[in-house]
């Protein structure tokens, strides 16, 4: 006799039943269904007969009152289950296509929030034990941090969702506690996963290891267009007989499911195959992993595309009108070696007066992508361009990234001119924009220059006419260098890991990124040029998008200060110290007795309101370990002190540049928020004496947060494939030995940086004891991980050294043991 489960129940297919279906049996049955259903054919699907089916009304109304179901014309389904249409949509769904704000539960809304002060909305970030933070939108007064959200009060939230929060209890960690209360926005229209057929039902198991649930696929739903042509099955429903019937083109198959009911109430989500992208290990399928995982628009719909050929036409003489000339210049890109979009192009001029004078030209974007267009629209979702190994996810169509608005060589193109006029101190004496016209001299690339200024005979002898502009633009950009410095202006020059391919597209290799002068020129230019039309935009008060860096936390200053102790170093701030805090009706038991001990009030410890911290504490310290074993740590600690640089639509000055406005104006290409400067650049040149701008406050707030967002889920999809592909190299590499620098130390473990390639993993707590034969323990005082006596462990046998213990910034050599399939992660162990 063959079964089905359901919740609790398990129901004969071929046996007439003799107890009622329960509540979780009747839901669970409801989420597996595509379309809804009748009475009849909800009990001929559950295979209830006789009075077991006479219960069923009964039950579907108790639903409908708790709004757990929801009935049309005698048919029912799960509320809010989206019926699945009867053929599958295009590779990329309008779900996928859709920013993840759009998909908002109807009846909630964040107004609540303002009349409840315990009430916050913001993001859910999980974690994947089940627990989670709520990232408030807005600082809540009070509460230091995120506010951590236990596994029973998530309710039915996903990673990602847009939530509103209700504030509980401090916790002894001075960290809140609280509850979801509503679901706001759903962050995750589609999901990709693995598809398994199950003995109860196909299933797709997430990628996104923070989805605690697998998503049910009915049956039908799991066939995409081509599939049911193959089989026939045009109307989407596979015919009775063929419901257990296994595709090998599914079995095992990396899929995009489009979801069409979240969780609710206990039961799993449902959904259906819109893509099946291929088999896990596949060359390039994790690249389609990890866009869908971070859905992220990739592909260009018909009507942008049409637009962006419509546009992308040689430069005509009317397209030159009210432009200044500069095709005769000598005016060079300068790029990596693979890069194909070109922002911005650069030449610098030796004034009489011994200074120089600096042209920036950056592509004049928005000539071509209007305000309110599809173009405008597609780049506005996409925010940013996606930078992987092998392949770019581009904000705007080739036909313009690559090509109309690319600054090619030997080719006239538009563009968007910065006149900088500096003495021989590298002071800006005046700055001057205007709209122009450049035909690129040279394509050039940072190796080739740094070869040119290094006198390399081949590289001289090729690019003699243009040798002595490189040496200019050498000395300038070392003259604005220093003079940002003596301002207090912050440098972390931390390597990038860059994988190596050979010919057929296979990885051979993990190096570290190397800079040259020439990777120094073109950020000097750029800052320069970014910080002018700040200054000019700031002078006029015409409405941009600002680039922001704030000062940092307090308590992430003392947590770092406790961290360079380990080496001697200090940021020298003053009164750095940490407050005791009494918490109100908050108590907890004296040291020493256990349960038996007495209550006494709950003492907290939190950092200062406010400290005296100037990026010239972060100047020094960084000059303290250059050159330094421990540069590469206290640089990356010194960095995660710091807040991440986001986007404004108010002036709030860089920390780390000791800027007191600065924009971004030099990459409209691949960056959403240029384009918006360029616009309001343009405007103001033509309107000179007006004060107001092309956008108002409330929009720029609106693309100020959207593209701060896209950033981050860009940043975080780039550095998931960098992991990606570390994994796969040194699976290929399991078992050899290599020397390491431990960089951080957990509870869990230490994470290592191996020395000849540049790769890190964790070193597990577990595998210490393994190959120590004892027990190890972290120790927070000296951030290491201790061996432990067998003394003051009270056991017998353990053979661990006592003296031994693995600190922050220790030589170790360690073996490559394994690859965390769930995270991607390779750990090692230590070779004793």
């Amino acid at each position: 006799m063959k079964k089905r489960r359901f919740g609790s129940q398990e129901i004969p297919r071929d046996k007439p039943r003799h107890e009622e279906i329960d509540e979780a049996g009747l839901l669970a049955y409801l989420a597996t269904i595509s379309r809804p259903e009748s009475i009849r054919e909800i009990a001929r699907g559950l295979s209830l007969r006789h009075w077991g089916r006479r219960a069923l009304p009964k039950l579907l109304k108790l639903l409908i009152r708790r709004g757990d179901v929801e009935e049309n014309h005698d048919r029912y389904r799960l509320a809010g289950q989206r019926p699945a249409p009867k053929t599958a949509p295009r590779a990329e769904s309008p779900a996928a296509k859709r920013p993840a704000s759009a998909h908002r539960p109807p009846s909630q809304s964040s107004s609540a929030s303002k009349h409840d002060p315990n009430l916050i909305s913001g993001r859910l970030v999980a974690h994947r034990d089940g627990y989670g933070f709520v990232v408030p939108d807005h600082p809540v007064r009070g509460m230091e941090g995120d506010l951590f959200i236990s596994p029973d009060a998530m309710g039915d939230a996903l990673h990602g969702d847009k939530v509103l929060a209700r504030i509980g209890r401090r916790r002894p960690d001075a960290r809140f506690e609280g509850r979801i209360e509503k679901i706001l926005e759903r962050a995750n229209p589609t999901v990709v996963g693995l598809f398994r057929y199950g003995p109860h039902g196909n299933v797709v198991l997430p990628y996104e290891t923070r989805i605690a649930h697998e998503i049910i696929i009915p049956p039908g739903a799991e066939l995409t267009p081509e599939l049911q042509q193959k089989l026939g099955a045009a109307s989407g429903e596979l015919p009775r007989a063929n419901r257990r019937l296994r595709l090998p083109e599914l079995d095992g198959a990396v899929v995009n499911v489009e979801l069409t009911r979240f969780p609710h109430a206990g039961v799993a989500p449902a959904g259906r195959v819109v893509e099946i992208l291929g088999r896990h290990g596949e060359m390039g399928v994790d690249v389609e992993i990890v866009i869908r995982k971070h859905h992220l628009p990739h592909v260009f719909d018909e009507q942008v595309l049409a637009q962006a050929r419509a546009v992308a036409h040689p430069v005509a003489e009317s397209d030159l009108r009210g432009r200044r000339d500069f095709r005769h210049l000598p005016i060079v890109t300068i790029d990596g070696e693979t890069a194909k979009d070109f922002d911005d192009a650069v030449y610098v001029a030796p004034r009489p007066d011994g200074g120089n004078e600096l042209q920036v030209h950056i592509a004049d974007v928005a000539h071509y992508v209007h305000r309110g267009s599809a173009l405008d629209a597609e780049a506005r979702l996409r925010g940013t361009s996606v930078y992987f190994p092998d392949r770019a996810v581009p904000m705007l169509p080739e036909e313009l990234s690559n090509g109309i608005c690319s600054l090619n060589p030997r080719v006239d193109r538009l563009v968007m001119s910065a006149i900088l006029q500096l003495d021989s101190s590298a002071k800006v004496l005046s700055a001057e924009f205007t709209p122009g016209v450049i035909r690129s001299a040279e394509r050039m690339t940072y190796t080739n220059v740094n070869k040119v200024l290094e006198s390399d005979p081949a590289m001289t002898d090729r690019y003699s006419s243009l040798a002595g502009h490189f040496r200019h633009m050498r000395d300038l950009a070392l003259a604005l260098n220093k003079r940002r410095v003596a301002r207090g202006s912050i440098d972390f020059d931390l390597p990038e890991p860059v994988i190596e391919f050979d010919p057929m597209g296979r990885m051979i290799g993990i190096s570290r990124s190397e800079r040259n002068i020439a990777h120094r020129i073109i950020e000097e230019f750029m800052l320069a040029a970014n910080e002018a039309v700040a200054g000019y935009l700031e002078r006029r008060k015409i409405p941009s998008l600002h680039r922001v860096h704030e000062k940092p936390d307090p308590k992430k200053v003392l947590e770092f200060e406790e961290l360079a102790r380990a080496f001697g170093y200090s940021l020298g701030v003053e009164d750095l110290s940490e407050r005791r805090v009494t918490v109100r009706h908050g108590q907890v038991r004296a040291p020493g007795r256990g349960r038996h001990a007495r209550m006494r009030p709950m003492e907290i410890s939190l950092p200062p309101d406010e400290i005296d911290i100037r990026p010239q504490h972060y100047q020094r310290l960084t000059a303290q370990i250059a050159g330094k074993p421990e540069e590469r740590i206290v640089s990356y600690l010194m960095l995660r002190s710091l807040k991440q640089a986001r986007y404004a639509a108010e002036s709030l000055g860089h920390f780390a540049l000791a800027a007191p406005e600065y924009t971004h104006f030099t990459s409209p290409i691949r960056r959403y928020p240029d384009l918006i400067v360029h616009r309001a650049l343009k405007w103001a040149l033509e309107n000179p004496s007006a004060k107001n701008g092309p956008y108002r406050e409330v929009e720029l707030q609106e693309i100020a947060s959207e593209t701060s967002e896209a950033e981050r889920r860009a940043d975080a999809a780039e550095r998931e494939l960098m992991d990606w592909k570390t994994a796969q190299y040194m699976e290929g590499h399991l078992g050899e030995e290599y020397e390491a620098l431990i960089i951080s130390v957990q509870k869990f473990g230490f994470f290592v940086e191996l020395i000849d390639v540049f790769v890190e993993g964790l070193v597990p707590i577990d595998r210490l004891e393994a190959a120590f034969g004892g027990h190890f323990s972290y120790r927070e005082s000296g951030h290491a991980i201790v061996a432990e006596s067998p003394r003051s462990r009270r056991t017998r046998g353990s053979s661990a050294d006592s003296r031994r213990e693995f600190t922050l910034g220790e030589k170790v050599r360690v073996r490559a043991e394994r690859i965390d399939p769930l995270r991607n992660r390779v750990e090692f162990s230590v070779v004793p």
